[in-house]
């Protein structure tokens, strides 16, 4: 009963994904995600890819596209957009690979860049995913990063705390109160750029944000 319910749920939740997110990119989202992944370079590859929502972002300067997608209802609207866009010789190469972002199958120093949008509050182990990417990119390789975290007041983290078991219930994994920029900073990568801000249109315990972009030591 628990997996059949976890399976429509899990259904309905990527169903409904772009829609439930269409406010917050046309009121600022969208933009970010643009001016971030315009940066990346080379081979790249994207955790938590969803249901593709960065395809149409990345800039000219990008050789192909490794999208990593554990979630098989995510994966599939992800396929259709990638189905959608195959042979278009305007657009670098892109592949699915449905694996968790904790084991990615490459070998190290694969790429050049690496990309976490709104997935970081879902893997299992943020730690371990932060680590394997990582693992995967060349020396001076840069992450690029948009997440929502735990508020930095007292009072919003205490709500987070609070509502984080129905959250995540709801938003299909989502932990409303990790603190991701601490991870983050306890990782191998150095910090180069950090904004924090608000997502846009969305409710008070997910709208702490942070972007930027951290690189790899050479």
């Amino acid at each position: 009963m628990g997996r059949a319910y976890d399976a429509t749920w899990g259904r309905l939740f990527a169903a409904f994904y772009d829609r439930g997110l269409k406010a917050s990119e046309e009121s600022g989202l969208g933009e970010m995600r643009r001016a971030l992944l315009a940066e990346a370079r080379g081979r790249v590859v994207e955790i938590g890819a969803g249901t593709g929502l960065n395809l149409g972002l990345y800039g000219d300067e990008v050789q192909d596209l490794t999208l990593v997608e554990p979630d098989p209802h995510m994966g599939a609207r992800l396929r259709e957009r990638l189905t959608d866009r195959a042979g278009d010789p305007a657009l670098p190469p892109a592949r699915l690979v449905s694996v968790p972002a904790e084991a990615i199958p490459f070998a190290a120093d694969t790429f050049d860049t690496a990309v976490a949008t709104l997935v970081l509050c879902t893997v299992p182990d943020p730690a371990a995913a932060i680590a394997e990417l990582a693992r995967v990119l060349k020396p001076g390789g840069r992450l690029f990063f948009i997440e929502h975290v735990r508020a930095a007041d007292r009072g919003g983290a205490l709500w987070q705390d609070r509502l984080e078991k129905p959250w995540r219930f709801l938003a299909d994994g989502c932990h409303c109160n990790r603190d991701t920029e601490a991870t983050l900073g306890a990782s191998a990568f150095a910090i180069e750029r950090l904004e924090h801000g608000k997502l846009p249109k969305a409710i008070a315990i997910v709208r702490p944000l942070i972007s930027g972009s951290a690189v790899l030591a050479a």
